[in-house]
């Protein structure tokens, strides 16, 4: 089934400030990828209200030109994907992908491939060539950025804690350079 047989899911940037409803499916959306087990930089145990902290914080401190991405099944966020511009002032041309997260009930239809495309047609409308991320070593989310042509960099070992909190898994660093052609 593709994304469009999905169940009328729309992608859309998220106008901030965010409505309460939306700050509650964002961490839902959070909850549902870290119970999952994705390496989205928490562990269990996580409280809504620390998820919804974390978007509270993310989308009120956000950079004028970040970029955040919803796909919504009628009201409900089942998707979310972030680019956020370089601090740097030599930098204005790049930015870091980052909480690409689908709802596990919303997986396997396309939707994450669909929010990357996005992500990307997005950064390059906002004047982005150079797009960085990383993911877990071994993940789906590395099979997806592959197949989706991004270039692996390299891998940084014991990156960061596994979302039971009981191991350590290694890092993948890829950039995809958009002033290039495809």
């Amino acid at each position: 089934m593709g994304l469009s047989e999905a169940g009328a899911i729309q992608l859309e940037p998220l106008s901030l400030p965010a409505t309460a409803a939306e700050l509650d499916g964002l961490a839902s959306l959070l909850l549902d990828a870290v119970e999952s087990g994705a390496a989205v930089s928490f562990v269990l145990p996580l409280t809504r209200d620390a998820a919804r902290a974390f978007w509270q914080t993310t989308l009120s401190d956000a950079h004028p030109r970040a970029i955040f991405l919803v796909a919504r099944q009628g009201s409900r966020i089942v998707g979310t994907v972030q680019l956020h511009p370089a601090w740097a002032p030599n930098q204005p041309h790049r930015a870091e992908l980052a909480k690409l997260l689908v709802h596990r009930d919303a997986q396997r239809h396309g939707l994450g491939a669909a929010l990357m495309q996005r992500a990307e047609d997005e950064a390059r409308g906002a004047g982005f060539t150079l797009l960085t991320l990383d993911a877990k070593r071994g993940g789906s989310a590395e099979r997806l950025y592959l197949r989706l042509g991004w270039t692996r960099v390299g891998v940084i070992p014991r990156y960061a804690r596994d979302a039971d909190g009981q191991g350590w898994h290694d890092t993948v660093v890829f950039y995809k350079d958009l002033a290039s052609p495809s």
